[in-house]
């Protein structure tokens, strides 16, 4: 068996260990691979008083001096790019091609995309006609920033772990704001090792922390404590509406990110060919894990039948199976709960008087022995549902 990862929270620039732990597992074979700290409300007030700490001569530093550390960062991520595409996989299940070309180069690019275009924002100011007076417009940080990419260990936005958590992180930071993090359980690994290279190239200590945990314990925590000014959170419209509801009376801003049911409508007008395959990419790309991605499709009476058959057909290329081999386009859904929750609908959908027109049960999965305990679905199509089918 694999030597098995012991995760550490990073706190005003150390790794710190952690008495209790939470099994993270590989969701392509099902097995352990890293143990997650188990952290409360202890470590996430020592968290947000390092950055506190740091708040002060950080947010006094220019911005081409933030955006040194932020370019550097980036360049580690690119050098790392094997080691990180394929820690993602094993975190989330994702092919390893694909974050390959997706989640870490982007990851790499948010940080330098907002440490190039900070410097370049200037401050505003206009005049009220008549009134003599003028309106000035003034950027300046806010705090200590709370990052909560996670909250109950239910819906979260484990599905593009570095590349979300970067596309929060880098504002923040060139804002001159501190940060505290708090990232799915399920998919914590590579943001330690985000945190590793933040140790490397010397980020000021407090700048930037992870705290590893249950979001019920860590999460709430982090929402809840008076100093975070700002909470950014990505998941589900249910959660996001509790946080809206605890936050609202210390009057924190916000930023939620929530649930949707994305619908792609084809015209008999369109290039039914380049339809159809964007319709497999937009349902099937990273097992349909995206928030953007496609769960229901209204295509046009006339030509309904000939997109779907090609929808079928191109669908029906597709290879699913272990994520470290790069002609399979689908690999492992995130965990076992969310399997079984999707492995319900498919089968609710045959209840409701649904067609499976291919994928679960209509063919097998043919796995390989290190892959048959893993949590893999098939890319499904199913047609005869109404708008109020579950």
């Amino acid at each position: 068996m694999a030597e098995i990862l012991m995760v550490e929270n990073f706190i005003g620039g150390d790794f710190i260990s952690s008495a209790k732990h939470i099994d993270s597992f590989n969701p392509a074979t099902g097995e352990v691979w890293a143990l997650i700290p188990d952290s409360g409300a202890h470590q996430v007030n020592e968290a947000v008083a390092a950055a506190e700490k740091a708040f002060p001569s950080w947010s006094r530093l220019t911005p081409s001096a933030r955006a040194k550390y932020l370019l550097n960062i980036a360049d580690i991520i690119d050098q790392r790019l094997d080691e990180l595409s394929l820690a993602e996989s094993m975190d989330q299940g994702k092919p390893v091609w694909l974050a390959k070309q997706m989640d870490i180069p982007r990851a790499s690019h948010n940080f330098r995309s907002f440490a190039e275009s900070w410097q370049h924002l200037t401050e505003s100011s206009n005049s009220m006609s008549g009134a003599g007076v003028i309106n000035y417009s003034l950027r300046k940080p806010l705090g200590v920033a709370g990052n909560n990419s996670n909250y109950i260990n239910d819906i979260n936005p484990w599905n593009l772990p570095l590349y979300l958590l970067t596309f929060k992180i880098a504002p923040a930071l060139m804002a001159g704001n501190t940060v505290v993090c708090k990232t799915s359980e399920m998919t914590s690994v590579t943001a330690w090792k985000l945190a590793q290279i933040c140790k490397q190239v010397e980020l000021p200590p407090g700048v930037l922390n992870m705290v590893f945990g249950y979001g019920q314990t860590a999460g709430e925590a982090l929402v809840t404590h008076p100093k975070v000014r700002i909470v950014s959170f990505t998941g589900s419209t249910a959660v996001g509406q509790h946080i809206g509801r605890i936050a609202a009376p210390m009057m924190k801003k916000l930023s939620l990110e929530l649930g949707g049911k994305n619908a792609a409508v084809v015209f008999d007008d369109a290039d039914l060919e380049k339809c159809a395959q964007g319709l497999v990419r937009s349902a099937f790309l990273n097992q349909g894990e995206i928030c953007l991605c496609t769960s229901r499709v209204f295509i046009q009476k006339g030509v309904y039948n000939k997109v779907l058959e090609r929808f079928i057909q191109l669908t029906n290329e597709l290879k699913t199976g272990d994520p470290t081999q790069a002609d399979n386009f689908l690999g492992a859904v995130n965990s076992k709960v969310h399997y079984e929750k999707v492995m319900k609908y498919i089968k609710l959908s045959v209840e409701e008087g649904g067609t499976i027109r291919t994928g679960e049960g209509v063919s097998k999965l043919d796995l390989s022995e290190k892959n048959r305990k893993g949590w893999f679905v098939q890319p499904t199509i199913i047609t005869g549902l109404s708008d109020q089918s579950r």
